[in-house]
């Protein structure tokens, strides 16, 4: 048996370093799988309540429109904030809103307004359900004059949602990164 052999240079020592890279193989591949088991960490209550990601508004009609930017949108129905940017970054236009009041800033133009989808018509250039959008965001069917939500790819980021009245017809998309 070379495990009781204490020839210099072999026995115990061969056999210690067999059995460390034995351990240590066995305890990565320990870890691997534990990892592999892991589950995502749950979002927190700030977290739940904020969204990034990209969203696109295509309108139809004699004079079809689109308009696309990244975003950042937080809060509530009630009170909360959007930010639209570039694809760069730039901040093309924010949006906040709470206590019945409302304030666009877009470049060095401030707006306010007692109507929150006034001004997010501004920006957009058409209406759009922002209570209903919050309520899709977190997986809820919101019922919308005139818009009918597909929420079968929100556990994936994806949100579309369409507008068949008023006219003129609108689509929005939704892909979230976060």
């Amino acid at each position: 048996m070379q495990a009781t052999r204490n020839t210099p240079g072999h026995g115990t020592r061969a056999l210690s370093q067999s059995s460390f890279r034995w351990v240590a193989g066995w305890l990565a591949l320990c870890l691997l799988w534990l990892a592999g088991c892991a589950q995502p960490a749950p979002r927190t209550s700030a977290e739940a309540d904020s969204w990034s990601g990209r969203i696109a508004l295509q309108v139809e009609g004699q004079a079809s429109q689109s308009f696309s930017a990244l975003f950042e949108l937080q809060g509530s129905a009630d009170k909360g904030s959007l930010v639209l940017l570039s694809p760069l970054g730039n901040r093309l236009a924010q949006l906040d809103w709470g206590d019945g009041h409302a304030q666009l800033l877009s470049g060095q133009d401030t707006r306010s307004s007692d109507s929150l989808d006034a001004l997010v018509q501004e920006v957009t250039g058409t209406q759009v359900p922002i209570a209903a959008l919050f309520s899709w965001l977190h997986g809820t069917q919101a019922t919308t004059t005139g818009w009918q939500a597909d929420l079968s790819g929100i556990a994936d980021g994806r949100l579309i949602a369409r507008r068949d009245s008023p006219a003129p017809q609108a689509t929005l998309r939704i892909a979230l990164t976060r």
